[in-house]
């Protein structure tokens, strides 16, 4: 058992340096790993899982013993409360683990410990990427460390740099079986694949398709009705979309707030990644996205606005202007609910009702073309000392059926499970937000047209932030031309991934 330690903990060193330098660096490093998408590159074998023998067991990777303190303390690494509230009030739903709880000032109780295993959550604002980068200074000393990184989030324009390589335990390792994640959508299991063993790596509660969010008190007054499937026909592609966004701007309205809006609709539908063997190219998806977007600021089509800047937010409300913005599952109760109300929502909900600002006035509609944006994926960390925990939290929150339903039904999340959301939608589901519209249907549509295939790299984040920077100079007329703008892209990504050439 001796020599098996040493050769495990030997094989953790080599993996973790490894991958801390090729695939965890943060986005201001330059040596990320390059990667194809993991559905391109899994074997053949019905798992996804590489058929090579000699591939490490990641549940069985050990390092420096933990301390009892460590081994008594489930440490978790988030950016937000996002996860942490679904934790708490729906976990204890679908496990058969023993609980303890803290009372909360407002009634409400969180999870105190797990099986007696008390719960630490790290929280670390991911303002100028400083989440990534306190991530990986924890998972790089894990293996020298008495305390252990249990489990990690991280997000889908980021998630090859720690899919690929040797810091997050493969799902299949820690006891979740395909039929565990069987109702699960394929796109979501692909972006945190390891393209270089099959492995999968993270799994997500959540799938995150996109709709097109409308204001209806506009739509009819514009286009002569409200109703969801006649305003399709004014938006149902791209050509169609900017006839009514010249019809918006003839009464006074913007069709989109600003420069990235329709972004994810592009950007989502590339026919190859950012990033392969070594070199940058630019997709004609991407390059619509340009030529659209540098037309609608010259023609007023726009406000010129930026996400989350202040006039962005303020074209949310329902006299804001603004007749529509594209939003991900997490947009309505995160964003354009908060931002068009007039009153926040209290907890008993008694103030969720038309009249308090928007609320009641929006609608949504499938847009010009399928798409995804975002999303969270649960990992668990290499040399845990509670993957038991782990495994228990990932299968009763992404795996279960009836916390599924309940999470969709409390939060509006479009969750990360077929069965469930069928449930929902056969039931007679509606959303009071938006009007009563059953947008589960629409959502669960443009889920099943997602596919990510040959179209996810390591350095997603870098470029797709790094782009839309130089161009938005270009929109503004900062600079001259759009090759100017993208010889500043190239600066800036080379200079961020000293590694990579550009091919444009």
């Amino acid at each position: 058992m001796a020599n098996l330690k040493k050769v495990l903990a030997g094989s953790l060193s080599l993996c973790l340096a490894a991958s801390m330098f090729t695939a965890c660096g943060s986005t201001d490093s330059s040596s990320t790993s390059d990667g194809k998408s993991g559905s391109e590159s899994k074997a053949g074998n019905g798992t996804g899982i590489s058929d090579n023998k000699d591939r490490i067991n990641t549940a069985e990777l050990h390092g420096v013993d933990s301390s009892d303190e460590s081994k008594n303390t489930l440490t978790i690494y988030c950016w937000n409360t996002e996860f942490k509230s679904r934790l708490d009030k729906y976990y204890p739903q679908g496990t058969s683990m023993e609980l303890e709880y803290n009372e909360l000032e407002d009634g409400s109780k969180e999870v105190k410990s797990i099986n007696g295993v008390t719960l630490n959550w790290v929280q670390i604002e991911n303002e100028g990427n400083a989440y990534q980068t306190k991530l990986d200074d924890a998972l790089k000393a894990q293996q020298d460390s008495t305390e252990k990184v249990d489990m990690f989030l991280m997000e889908a324009d980021y998630a090859l740099k720690y899919a690929n390589g040797d810091v997050a335990l493969s799902v299949q390792d820690i006891g979740i079986t395909e039929d565990d994640m069987s109702e699960m959508y394929q796109y979501t299991k692909d972006v945190a694949t390891d393209t270089n063993t099959g492995e999968l790596k993270g799994l997500s509660w959540q799938a995150t398709p996109g709709l097109f969010m409308y204001n209806a008190d506009i739509a009819k007054e514009v286009l002569g009705t409200d109703d969801p499937a006649e305003v399709q026909e004014y938006v149902k592609d791209w050509d169609t979309f900017t006839e009514t966004a010249a019809k918006m701007k003839e009464k006074g309205y913007f069709m989109v707030s600003g420069f990235d809006d329709a972004y994810r609709c592009y950007s989502n539908n590339m026919s190859s990644p950012w990033v392969t063997d070594g070199k940058i190219t630019v997709d004609p998806q991407i390059k619509a996205w340009v030529d659209q977007t540098k037309d609608y600021t010259d023609k007023g089509y726009n406000n010129k606005t930026s996400l989350w800047d202040e006039a962005w937010v303020a074209g949310q409300k329902i006299d804001g202007g603004v007749f529509g913005y594209f939003f991900s599952t997490w947009g309505i109760p995160f964003t354009l609910l908060p931002n068009t109300v007039d009153e926040a929502i209290k907890a008993d909900n008694s103030n969720a009702v038309e009249g308090n600002g928007g609320y009641g006035r929006w609608r949504a509609t499938e847009g010009p073309q399928a798409y995804y944006w975002g999303g969270t994926w649960i990992c668990g960390a290499i040399d845990s000392d509670n993957q038991d925990i782990v495994a228990d939290i990932m299968r009763v929150m992404t795996c279960n059926k009836d916390v599924a339903k309940a999470i969709t039904d409390g939060e509006q999340d479009y969750t990360n499970n077929k069965a469930a959301i069928k449930e929902l939608i056969d039931g007679g589901y509606s959303n009071p937000f938006l009007g009563g519209q059953d947008h589960l249907s629409l959502l669960t549509a443009a889920a099943d047209k997602i596919d990510l295939s040959n179209k996810l790299s390591a350095y997603d984040q870098g470029c797709n932030e790094k782009f839309q920077g130089a161009m938005k100079d270009y929109f503004l007329g900062n600079v001259g031309s759009y090759e100017e703008a993208l010889e500043n892209f190239k600066k800036n990504i080379t200079d961020l991934y000293g590694n990579l050439e550009c091919d444009f």
